[in-house]
């Protein structure tokens, strides 16, 4: 199983470069704020349009789909899983109270349903009964979007944006900061080589996984003891691994000038507005006069 393209983590996809890839990082961030502020207070029906949004964009950002297919496969089945346990559990609510109003003969009926569906078994000596309640799927869908919404729309910024172009962005935003002292240059150095590292983390990973499976290793045999020692031996190795990994980018660091904080230039990355940047900020703007104006707030 190869790590780097079954685990849905954001990766950059360096090929092909896609009209994603050529938006301004600055707006990707800020689109991507977007997404994950927007469920704030947002009623069921605006969260559902989030995914599906995030869903259209993938499909019209031109990213092939073996890229993409597997993760958000795992993500629906995740938060539909999600949705279906919330639904399932209790709401909370007691239903069998006696209520302060009207006689039901004095009420006329209505189509509305507090309990959706409901089963009833005997189990042996158990009785099981499972409900869906109105206010148990709102939770389960509220909760699923969410999750679904959070995980994907980072995933789908990190698979569109170089780090170098994350750290340009986010160095750029964070300007006005450097007036109160702070190292705005470390932070985005930190963040950049972060983001690299993952690749490099996930790769000795896979290759002691690897080394472990052609050895065939009879887990029987070797006993809980051995398997133990096994694996502490894997995990000393891997650190020892990402120990060297970090002591070649230091050194490679070094030798192109990263010697001292605040002396680095990132000059391959001079962010400027083009007009699609335009566009896709007129797009955000628009999106969130609908949000706070008269759609999708939640009414309680």
């Amino acid at each position: 199983m190869d790590l780097l393209r079954s685990l849905p983590l954001g990766l950059y996809l360096e090929q092909p470069i896609t009209w994603l890839h050529r938006l301004d990082p600055r707006v990707k961030l800020a689109w991507l704020m977007t997404f994950l502020l927007a469920p704030i207070l947002a009623d069921v029906t605006w969260r559902l349009g989030l995914v599906v949004s995030l869903i259209l964009l993938t499909l019209v950002g031109g990213i092939p789909a073996r890229v993409w297919r597997r993760q958000l496969l795992w993500l629906l089945l995740v938060g539909s899983l999600i949705l279906v346990i919330t639904a399932l559990m209790p709401d909370g609510m007691a239903v069998t109270y006696q209520p302060r109003r009207p006689l039901a003969a004095a009420v006329p009926a209505t189509s509305y349903r507090y309990i959706l569906w409901q089963f009833h078994a005997q189990v042996g000596q158990f009785p099981l009964q499972l409900q869906v309640s109105q206010r148990s799927l709102d939770l389960g869908i509220r909760l699923s979007t969410l999750l679904f919404t959070l995980l994907y729309s980072t995933h789908l910024f990190l698979l569109t944006t170089a780090p170098e172009e994350v750290t340009a962005g986010l160095e750029n935003l964070m300007q006005p900061l450097k007036r109160f002292k702070l190292p705005v240059a470390e932070i985005a150095l930190t963040l950049t080589l972060s983001l690299r590292f993952i690749p490099l983390v996930l790769e000795e990973v896979q290759n002691l996984s690897r080394s472990v499976r052609t050895r065939a290793i009879n887990w029987r045999l070797v006993g809980i003891k051995g398997s133990i020692k096994l694996w502490l031996t894997l995990a000393v190795r891997l650190l020892e691994n990402l120990l060297l990994r970090a002591e070649q980018v230091a050194c490679a660091m070094h030798v192109r000038g990263f010697q001292e904080p605040g002396t680095y230039d990132n000059p391959w990355h001079h962010l400027r507005l083009q007009r699609r940047d335009w566009l896709a900020l007129g797009g955000m703007g628009l999106f969130w006069l609908i949000r706070l104006g008269w759609l999708g707030v939640e009414h309680s």
